[in-house]
């Protein structure tokens, strides 16, 4: 009896009954409202940074080249004019202060055209066959480097030399992928139609074969762990025969060798023999368990199919989190891009005699030429953008500001998407009589509900989730400057914080997901649904276990068969493998085959991924909404059990029948 209540205690008190409800609350009020104008008040500041950039700041600097004058080529003046060409592309090798894209676009201290002589450096030495790239005059493929004086004979910079050209290359391969995708790209959108066709119809067929399909999912995997352990046995009793030992091996660096001793292969049985022990025990002892999930599989592919609204639901999602990218990344270069261009006396042999009279790294005017003539190859060099004024010098609080707005608008859209989901399939399952009892658009009233009421609560956890995030992005960036002065003792800590955070990450996740649930049902606030969510799950933790186990292992076969189904049907047409399919359904030719296979890859990833996230979030919340319904209920006339034919006759239990009615209809 004390063990009981002490239970209770921990894992919190079970739902009692309401007689009032009846599904999602409808009347209900705004939830963390303190959070809600908190949020609100950081769009708007949001939206003022975006509207400074937009003032102060000036994205030609990055997408349009400059000469040496400093002049925007192709604007304005230069307006017939617009590509850039180097003297000397190889300084771009040898210079030790390269502009980088962030800065400037790529930018070298070489002189750009004006009529003078070779002497100063005015003119190209040398000229390459070249073509226009981002603005920029660059060597074309197989363009052959000219003999420079001190370059040629110098290994490494001779071997930075062919590395640029390589990359400046990369222009004809750009070139051929863009044909290929002209020639290919609505084929891509025919296999992309495939995988959707293919996601739909693998989550709406769950109904019929999820049973089936889970059973030999499972004996699948019985049986790779069988043959793997059969495997293990064999070469443990060759290298046993044999006599090699770990003995004889030693401890080596050479994680290879390992394979050739018979310990590794004694193990590696040992591991898998109790994986597979588990295995059995668990299809043995939770086999009622696993009814219940597959049973609630078939339910969740029913509501899909009542509500089929909700399988394109991630559309509205991914042009939410498109604008919040946009936004950001719009508002980051503005503010990249404000400022004065600041310039510099620079030489490539600053240490001459003849140039020790010049002060290198002072102002300029790129207008203006070098006053000391003598020191061969002075010019005046785009060095920073300037910091002065209000703005500049808060420009890194700004982007400080656009990325913690970035995280949270975007965690923001993703808890918007997983309420309104929940709340359109808690409505199905709260429905007594389906699909009479369904409301009309269940998707849109949830979206609405969610929107008004719950705005501050969806902030509030995105908040908490925000910030776990940007202290694992902290975290990496320290790890990543400390890498090379860091001792062993230092990396294994690191380490652990990294993992802690990662945990604390999926934790918050799984939390937030489940209160989300709770929030789109009943409506209180965050903390309240966290905390319901989690008492609720706690006190039915292996059925969470097993559903998760057995939703994740059907999921990953869905996500495996529409993207290797796709990939399979992609590689065939494209490589011209399929024949007899007339003229007008010929493979198009192509530079690279593999290309528009890769996109289609990856295409029907997104695409299934998108649809079974819909279908994971419809079974967590029928889960939700079952173990409430057998904590509220018990079957009689007042309190009926709202779950299914087939999870009652799972449980054992049934619905009490009104009298003059020997059998009710669900």
């Amino acid at each position: 009896m004390g063990g009981k209540q002490q239970e209770d205690e921990a894992s919190g008190k079970p739902a009692k009954y309401d007689p009032s409800f009846r599904g999602p609350i409808k009347n209900r009020s705004c939830t963390d409202i303190i959070c809600c104008v908190l949020f609100l008040l950081f769009i708007l500041g949001y939206i003022v940074v975006g509207i400074v950039a937009w003032v102060y700041g000036d994205p030609r600097q990055v997408l349009y080249p400059r000469n040496s004058t400093g002049a925007y080529c192709g604007v304005g003046a230069n307006k017939d004019k617009p590509y850039l060409l180097y003297f000397n592309i190889f300084s771009c090798v040898l210079a030790t202060n390269i502009i980088m894209v962030a800065e400037n676009g790529l930018q070298c201290p070489t002189p750009q055209p004006v009529i003078q002589s070779l002497q100063q450096e005015l003119c190209p030495s040398f000229l390459l066959p070249s073509a226009p790239a981002l603005g920029r005059c660059l060597p074309l493929l197989n363009s052959t480097p000219p003999e420079l004086p001190g370059i040629s004979n110098n290994t490494s910079i001779s071997q930075g030399i062919s590395g640029l050209l390589d990359s400046l290359n990369a222009r004809d391969i750009s070139v051929k992928i863009f044909e290929d995708f002209a020639q290919s790209w609505y084929w891509i959108l025919v296999a992309l139609g495939v995988a959707l066709v293919l996601s739909m119809l693998f989550i709406l067929l769950l109904r019929l074969v999820a049973g089936p399909l889970v059973l030999v999912l499972i004996l699948g995997v019985l049986g790779v762990l069988a043959y793997g352990i059969y495997h293990c046995w064999e070469e443990y009793r060759v290298l046993r025969d044999n006599g090699a030992s770990i003995t004889h091996l030693g401890i080596t660096t050479n994680l290879g060798a390992y394979r050739n001793v018979q310990e590794t292969w004694l193990v590696a049985l040992i591991v898998l023999a109790v994986l597979e022990g588990i295995l059995l025990l668990m299809l043995i002892f939770l086999r009622q368990r696993i009814r219940i999930a597959i049973a609630l599989l078939e339910e969740a592919s029913k509501a899909v199919g009542q509500m089929m609204s909700t399988m394109f639901y991630p559309l509205v999602t991914f042009v939410l989190l498109l604008i919040c990218i946009v936004y950001w990344a719009m508002t980051a270069l503005y503010l990249a891009t404000s400022g004065q261009p600041q310039y510099v006396l620079w030489a490539p042999n600053a240490s001459l005699p003849s140039c020790e009279k010049v002060q290198m790294n002072t102002s300029c005017d790129p207008m203006a030429q070098p006053v000391n003539s003598s020191c061969p190859g002075l010019m005046c060099v785009f060095q920073s953008y300037s910091s002065t004024g209000l703005v500049q010098r808060s420009l890194f609080n700004l982007q400080i500001y656009g990325v913690l707005g970035l995280f949270w608008t975007l965690n923001w859209v993703l808890a918007l998407g997983q309420c309104v989901l929940a709340g359109a399939f808690a409505s199905f399952y709260w429905a007594l009589n389906k699909p009479q009892d369904i409301p009309t658009f269940p998707l849109i009233s949830a979206f609405i509900r969610t929107l008004r009421y719950h705005t501050g609560s969806l902030a509030f956890g995105a908040l908490i989730l925000t910030l776990v995030q940007i202290a694992r992005v902290l975290l990496e960036y320290i790890d990543n400057k400390l890498r090379g002065a860091q001792n062993p003792v230092a990396r294994c800590i690191m380490c652990c914080f990294k993992c802690c955070l990662w945990c604390l990450e999926k934790f918050i996740k799984f939390l937030n997901r489940n209160a989300y649930i709770m929030i789109a049902i009943y409506g209180k606030n965050f903390c309240v649904s966290a905390k319901n969510a989690f008492m609720l799950l706690m006190r039915n933790i292996v059925r969470v276990v097993v559903l998760d186990k057995v939703t994740d292992l059907l999921l990953f076969f869905g996500k495996l068969l529409v993207v290797g189904g796709v990939g399979v049907l992609s590689f065939f047409f494209f490589t011209g493998r399929i024949q007899g399919l007339g003229t007008h359904f010929e493979s198009p030719s192509l530079n690279y085959y593999w290309l528009p296979i890769m996109v289609s890859i990856l295409g029907a990833y997104v695409i299934a991924n998108g649809f079974f996230s819909v279908f994971g979030m419809c079974v967590d919340t029928l889960f939700l909404c079952f173990l409430e319904d057998l904590e509220r209920n018990d079957g009689s006339l007042d309190r009926p059990y709202y779950m299914s034919k087939a999870l009652l006759k799972i449980l054992g239990k049934k619905n009490e029948a009104p009298p003059g009615d020997k059998k009710r209809k669900k």
